[in-house]
This record gives structure tokens, C-alpha cells and sequence, in this order.
């Protein structure tokens, strides 16, 4: 991955059954690939456009730290494609998993644009793979 960010999972973020409410997770995934999104293609312009499976593995619990990882996997001329994997910082267990989400860079009137980038942006040379 070569974007992580960590979330600390508080009261307010548990469902019935006191773990992490998976709509919390995603709310934060979204959000997080946006700002990765908006940094990579130079433009807050961006909307989701797809996302594919996201596959449950394991859950979180009051108290534990997440880390979501983030990684580009296809630039195309209005889109970029991400890959996600949010796991556990202390056990190191996986938590989720989506293949892909997809941004789309968008006009004023909300009409796809090119992005004219090719390649990642490192906004910090340790992310490097």
C-alpha cells in the first residue's frame, strides 16, 4: 500500500453488538480514498464511482486501532483505480478488503474529465515500494 492512515475505534463508532459498525469502516475508507484520490490526480473534482466487493474478514472492537491502507492500481484517463486493506495495527488481523474502487475526476457540471496523470504521487519517499 502506499497510503495509510489509522482510525481508533471509539463508543460512537460500535453497533449492537459492539464492534465496528461496518457503515463507520466504509464512511472512513470513502472519505480516505477521496483525500488519496484528490492528491494523486491534482484536483478535488472527484467522485466515487464504483466499488467492488468488500469482504468482511474479522471485526474491531472498542479500543482498537485500524489502519487503513490504500493503494493506486490503474490510472485511466478520467479515473483511478485503488485497492484497500484495513486491518488490526495491533494484531495485525485483516479486517477488510475491497479489490477496487474507482474514482472518477469531474467538471463543475459533474461530467467526467481527463486527469492527465499517469503515475503516483509520493507525498512521502518511506511509501515507496
Amino acid at each position: 500500500m502506499n497510503f495509510y492512515t489509522r482510525k481508533w475505534v471509539k463508543p460512537e463508532d460500535l453497533n449492537a453488538h459492539n464492534t465496528l459498525f461496518g457503515g463507520r469502516l466504509m464512511a472512513w475508507i470513502d472519505e480516505e480514498a477521496a483525500i488519496y484520490t484528490t492528491i494523486q490526480l491534482g484536483t478535488n473534482g472527484v467522485v466515487t464511482k464504483y466499488i467492488s466487493e468488500i469482504n468482511f474478514v474479522s471485526s474491531a472492537k472498542q479500543g482498537d486501532i485500524v489502519e487503513l491502507g490504500i493503494k493506486a492500481i490503474r490510472f485511466g484517463r478520467t479515473s483511478l483505480t485503488l485497492t484497500c486493506e484495513v486491518r488490526n495495527k495491533i494484531s495485525q488481523k485483516t479486517i477488510l478488503t475491497i479489490d477496487k474502487i474507482v474514482f472518477v475526476a469531474v467538471d463543475a457540471d459533474g461530467k467526467p474529465v481527463p486527469h492527465g496523470r499517469t503515475e503516483i504521487i509520493y507525498t512521502d519517499e518511506r511509501l515507496r515500494e
